[in-house]
């Protein structure tokens, strides 16, 4: 992942977060480090059902890169490999927070929305058999 350096560039804030967070799993996973604190990497690899294990590396190496996450290697056999996030990845709580909240509002949202679908459905053939 290349690191862009905004110093010279006026840039847009939000964009300057979501280059560092922007990815189809890093959210994801940084909900689940915020949540437990401290992972292994089978332990965050159950928590992300579809993701390879290659991809979880590359996303995790890239936090890890940007500073957000820490790994830590245990000279054990067999090797022992934590993650957990840096200070200034647990300063992304606030915005995870929001952002899971925003998600279960909108799945409410779409469940309810898709359990009045069949009723509608009935709605409408009855009125259109009405008009008959």
């Amino acid at each position: 992942m290349k690191i862009k350096h905004y110093s010279d560039v006026p840039g847009c804030p939000v964009e300057v977060t979501l280059d560092l967070i922007d990815g189809r799993w890093k959210g994801a996973m940084l909900f689940h480090l915020l949540d437990a604190g401290c992972l292994r990497f089978n332990a965050l690899h159950r928590r992300l059902p579809g993701i390879t294990q290659r991809l979880l590396t590359k996303q995790l190496r890239e936090l890890e890169e940007v500073g957000l996450v820490l790994r830590t290697v245990y000279a054990e056999v067999p090797p022992r490999v934590e993650y957990r996030l840096t200070e200034e990845g647990e300063s992304l709580r606030p915005l995870v927070e929001m952002l899971s909240k925003w998600g279960e509002e909108r799945l409410n949202r779409q469940r309810a929305k898709q359990a009045r679908a069949p009723l509608l459905a009935r709605t409408k053939l009855a009125r259109s058999k009405c008009r008959t």
